[in-house]
């Protein structure tokens, strides 16, 4: 028994004051005893009772779980490689070699350091710099940056858009964003169905602009959401304001337009439509509009176009015109041009423009006194005379 003791206590020291990373864990992975070397590596959080498991970075469990499974009851040494939590409180990247022990149903194992090589290292390098990058960015935009897990539980809540919202980075970490956000997180449900979502929400006083990113497994399955979302709240007040101008300005011109081409029923199936300011194809094409509509509402015989207050026009509003009045004759009534300017008058016929079949007068007055001279004529004319 003192032998045994002896050779126990000898194991003990031997381990203890090994200048390697050693380790004994029973079967399910539980550490019993380790070296100086790996408790100063570790450090604090290394504990009797300490899964191995835990020591592990999160993406790293798998591989170790599974060389965990082909050493049991068996000699043959395995080697794992991962990420192991040191005394930094910073991720080493170690290889770990286990070896079972039939008769005891222990485990033995050892760490080593894995050299980087220059690629290696400029890879986490680059990696640095790119965190580096990016925690600037979200703690100078006003964006939330975030992930949750298959289940929807948050694992990352973090960025400066999070002020704005009355939150502080990591609150919503550990909760579930359905119980916080109910249905309307349905856009999440389908990005951890396999959607890449964007879109426009409103949340905690603020309108937010988000993007959704499912990241998948090798299988497949997509086993959390990264999420990006942009307070854009100034910028949607400045759009509705500046809509709101939009819309007033365009009914003004609405009212100017009417103003600057009434319609007026002067008398019984006359109508007048004068003309104010610069003309334009535009103008032009819905006065022709308004014009022939109010001729077949009305039944209007006559229709004077007073071109009076329009000091300036080209070949197309010339052509509109001209267009106006063969429309007018189309829906049987007559059109009369009248109060045609000098200038506008010698335009035309640079233009060429053949107004010969169209009456025109000198003013408005004189178009109304055709107007009403003929439908005298046309009252006293007895039925069926030419």
């Amino acid at each position: 028994m003192a032998d045994a003791n002896g050779d126990m206590s000898s194991l003990d020291e031997f381990i203890a004051h090994s200048p390697e990373m050693l380790f004994v864990a029973r079967s399910d992975g539980a550490l019993l005893r380790w070296s100086d070397m790996l408790a100063r590596t570790i450090g604090p959080v290394l504990s009797q009772g300490t899964p191995l498991t835990e020591l592990f970075h999160p993406e790293d469990r798998c591989a170790l779980s599974t060389g965990w499974e082909q050493v049991r009851g068996s000699t043959t040494p395995v080697q794992v490689h991962g990420r192991i939590l040191s005394a930094e409180r910073s991720y080493r990247r170690f290889s770990c070699v286990v070896r079972g022990s039939r008769k005891e149903q222990l485990i033995y194992g050892s760490l080593r350091d894995v050299p980087l090589n220059d690629g290696v290292l400029d890879e986490l390098t680059r990696l640095r710099d790119r965190d580096r990058i990016l925690g600037a960015l979200i703690k100078a935009i006003p964006v939330v940056v975030w992930s949750v897990d298959s289940d929807g539980v948050y694992t990352y809540h973090d960025g400066k858009g999070l002020e704005s919202a009355g939150h502080t980075p990591g609150q919503f970490v550990g909760k579930n964003i359905f119980e916080i956000y109910g249905d309307s997180a349905g856009d999440v449900r389908r990005t951890l169905a396999g959607d890449l979502m964007h879109g426009l929400a409103e949340a905690h006083g603020c309108v937010w602009e988000s993007w959704m990113i499912p990241v998948s497994e090798p299988a497949g399955q997509v086993r959390s959401v990264i999420g990006f979302s942009l307070d854009v709240t100034e910028a949607k007040r400045a759009q509705q304001a500046l809509q709101t101008k939009v819309d007033v300005i365009e009914a003004q011109q609405r009212v100017i337009r009417d103003l600057s081409a009434p319609i007026i029923e002067v008398w019984d199936g006359v109508l007048a439509l004068p003309m104010i300011g610069v003309v334009d194809s535009a103008r032009t094409a819905e006065a022709m509009e308004s014009l022939l509509d109010a001729i077949s509402r009305r039944g209007a015989r006559f229709a004077v176009l007073d071109l009076t207050g329009v000091q300036v026009v080209d070949t197309k509003v010339a052509d509109h015109l001209i267009k106006i009045v063969k429309s007018i004759q189309l829906l049987g009534a007559e059109g009369i041009v009248c109060g045609i300017r000098p200038n506008v008058a010698q335009t035309m016929v640079e233009l060429g423009l053949d107004l010969s079949a169209i009456v025109t007068k000198a003013n408005l007055r004189a178009g109304l006194t055709y107007c009403m001279q003929r439908l005298n004529v046309r009252a006293t004319t007895p039925r069926g005379s030419t």
